[in-house]
């Protein structure tokens, strides 16, 4: 019997599950703005440190790194102990991350920082997927969907923080709050969670899990597709407000304003998207989705008015943002429920460990090429993720 039965059923608001899964994603919604709060944040952290356009790349990517290398290890934590246990533990390293970040000085201290708040902010996500597909079964795309959609404020918040932080002090003004929110969820996650604490050996059986999870040949090909979408998403999101400034010549402003309008679309279509995924099917769901993300990608980097870069950052959102959650919601139903933790840990490793390095791609490519050209190569990957889902 999963924890969802014990208070009548899967329900979205109120009761045991819904409790946990709006409390427990407004800890994730302060891990995406700490996340995310980097970007807006960039153009100032380059200029104090000293750093180049690449480095300030390697700085994201070290932060996506982290949170998606301890994605497997996370998940086989939750699954041998308890999920309770492994979030916990996960949102105070995050905020230790986070405080790290608050007082760096040197470009190795920020690379420290974001590592730290990496690693946290990945085993919570891990560990709370796992407790929601634990908690929902017929409704687990629309579970998901509002998780990431309360997750995907926190960027929106960001970009509005960013240019408050920047008004009144220093960029490393915005970490200390998420420092004191993540330490409540901590305390939120202690208090509700019904499980038990557990430390025990926990052991890593990457053969088995390599097997279940990359024996499939379904699975194999997702992992190629989706690690397609999320590098687009990644690159997009680490410098659109840079790009938007340094190519677009638009003022820094509007840059954090359109940062906030991409994620926008992800509160937007992220719930709308696993509420049709359960009900229709999930897979020509994310199909269109990425359909409009490369429309709306070329408006923003192609359009020759503001109106229509509005729209295509909009529109890219609204596209980009709608495949992760039903297509993870359909790799749940191929994992068993006693591994599923620990395999779609795996899974996220190896798409999240690749598309880390699309901020670097920007950095590197528009060092050579330009802005413009390294927006416009990301067309190919999201092209190459639709026809695997398709063909898949």
């Amino acid at each position: 019997m999963h924890a969802g039965e014990r208070s009548g059923g899967e329900r979205l608001i109120g009761g045991y599950s819904g409790r946990l899964l709006i409390g427990l994603s407004t800890g994730y919604l302060a891990i995406q703005l700490g996340r995310n709060v980097l970007s807006p944040l960039l153009p100032a952290i380059v200029e104090d440190l000293a750093i180049s356009s690449f480095e300030a790349g390697v700085a994201i990517s070290v932060l996506s790194a982290a949170y998606a290398l301890c994605m497997y290890p996370g998940g086989r934590l939750s699954d041998q102990l308890t999920r309770k246990t492994v979030l916990v533990a996960a949102a105070l390293v995050a905020a230790a991350g986070f405080g790290v970040l608050s007082v760096a000085g040197s470009y190795p201290a920020l690379l420290g920082g974001a590592a730290t708040a990496g690693l946290g902010a990945g085993l919570y996500w891990i560990a709370l997927r796992g407790l929601l597909a634990d908690l929902f079964v017929d409704r687990r795309g629309q579970a998901f969907g509002v998780q990431d959609a309360l997750g995907f404020v926190g960027p929106i918040v960001a970009a509005g923080g960013a240019v408050a932080v920047l008004s009144i002090g220093g960029w490393r003004l915005a970490f200390p709050p998420l420092v004191a929110f993540l330490v409540a969820s901590a305390a939120f996650a202690h208090r509700r969670i019904d499980e038990p604490y557990e430390l025990a050996c926990v052991g890593f059986d990457l053969l088995a899990t390599g097997w279940r999870v990359f024996g499939d040949r379904q699975v194999r090909w997702l992992v190629v597709g989706y690690t397609c979408g999320i590098f687009a998403m990644q690159a997009v999101i680490g410098f659109l407000p840079l790009f938007l400034q340094a190519e677009r010549g638009l003022p820094s402003a509007y840059a954090s304003a359109g940062f906030a309008v991409l994620f926008l679309g992800a509160v937007i279509t992220m719930p709308t998207a696993g509420y049709l995924g359960d009900r229709l099917s999930h897979v020509p769901v994310a199909v269109g989705g990425l359909c409009l993300s490369i429309a709306g990608l070329l408006g923003f980097v192609l359009g020759p008015s503001l109106p229509v870069i509005t729209l295509g950052i909009l529109s890219f959102g609204l596209g980009i943002w709608a495949f992760p959650p039903v297509i993870q919601a359909h790799l749940m139903t191929r994992f068993p429920d006693e591994s599923m933790g620990g395999d779609f840990g795996a899974f996220k490793t190896i798409y999240a460990g690749v598309g880390s390095l699309g901020p670097a791609y920007v950095g590197f490519a528009a060092g050579v090429v330009g802005y413009t050209p390294a927006f416009l190569g990301l067309i190919a990957l999201l092209v190459a993720a639709i026809v695997v889902f398709l063909w898949v």
